[in-house]
């Protein structure tokens, strides 16, 4: 099963992700995508690292998530991604249209042959105001058609406010 999990910034739902991946009673690979570009996020990894369960499997993987997803991916086993719109970022930051084409499309030919439970986070960036700049319009309209894509190719989509999940395709069990 594929699930779309969506929120906003402290929503819950990488929690909500995490509960879910050891809800499955199957070994987890989590893929986290972020880079420390600084001392901050750097501070942020270190946390999210050393709260994740000892005996899951973690992979920091920023840009080839497709083979990344088809290396880790196989029956018996939930492979958890966090976060699509960090990919995303490092993706439309490193300036390479042509590597974000592939990487994109990549990502959503491979979707539908993978095997196993299969978790994907993502923050919902589109409920708020028009952003002023050209590269941040971009990203919030890459993000918008990454996960109406996403959306249309998974069984379950979650979209989390306050902690509280809200099925918006399939069961939230």
């Amino acid at each position: 099963m594929r699930t779309l999990i969506l929120g906003g910034a402290r929503s819950g739902k990488s929690a909500l992700a995490e509960r879910l991946a050891r809800d499955t009673g199957h070994e987890v690979v989590y893929i986290a995508t972020a880079q420390a570009h600084d001392a901050e996020m750097a501070a942020r990894i270190a946390h999210h690292r050393a709260s994740r369960p000892a005996h899951w499997q973690s992979v920091e993987e920023p840009l080839a998530l497709a083979a990344t997803l088809q290396s880790h991916a196989r029956p018996g086993r939930c492979v958890l991604v966090d976060c699509l719109t960090l990919w995303l970022s490092n993706l439309l930051g490193s300036g390479d249209d042509a590597r974000f084409v592939n990487e994109r499309t990549a990502l959503l030919q491979i979707l539908p042959a993978l095997p196993g439970q299969l978790l994907l986070v993502s923050n919902e960036v589109g409920l708020g105001v028009v952003p002023v700049g050209e590269l941040t319009r971009r990203f919030v309209d890459e993000a918008g058609w990454l996960h109406q894509a996403l959306a249309e190719q998974c069984e379950r989509v979650l979209f989390v406010a306050a902690g509280l999940p809200l099925p918006l395709k399939g069961s939230l069990a």
